[in-house]
């Protein structure tokens, strides 16, 4: 596996020249600004979280605890990811996240997005190779905030290995 996911480098730095990044909460906010609305609350939760240190499920994980955010694992098959309760499923979570990021194969992400939208999820963030365009554009008619095609929370939030 690559050490740095697809289109996950530091020339994503100026987000604003991405023109194929989603643009839809509201359709006059820039990247930047929807990074900034995604980030303004807690807690996030991260589907795809993995025990894994090594899978970008369990670095984004770790990026977000790195930067003293409020993350939330969400992984059918796992009972604590990084020394965090993990959850099997939204409806296990004590409360709806303020965001979430989706770090799964895009079937997966499709499905997730969906349960996602239903719970009143307001801010989504497919982290580069989870996109669903089906799933993306269900969101987008939601009304949700959502960030895919391109920027990466590990640079966006400077992740450190």
């Amino acid at each position: 596996m690559p050490s740095t996911l697809p289109g996950c480098d530091r020339s994503l730095l100026d987000l604003s020249r991405r023109a194929e990044v989603q643009v839809q909460y509201p359709p006059t906010m820039d990247v930047q600004e929807q990074i900034e609305a995604f980030l303004e609350g807690d807690p996030f939760a991260v589907a795809g979280a993995s025990t894994n240190r090594e899978k970008y499920g369990n670095k984004v994980l770790r990026c977000y605890l790195q930067n003293g955010r409020d993350a939330w694992p969400m992984n059918p098959r796992a009972t604590e990811i990084e020394g965090v309760p993990c959850y099997a499923d939204f409806d296990a979570m004590p409360g709806v996240p303020h965001g979430l990021s989706v770090i799964t194969p895009p079937a997966i992400s499709e499905a997730i997005v969906d349960a996602a939208v239903e719970m009143g999820i307001a801010h989504i963030w497919f982290q580069p190779g989870s996109e669903h365009e089906g799933a993306i554009e269900r969101a987008d008619a939601a009304g949700v905030n959502v960030i895919a095609h391109g920027p990466c929370l590990l640079v966006a939030l400077g992740f450190r290995e």
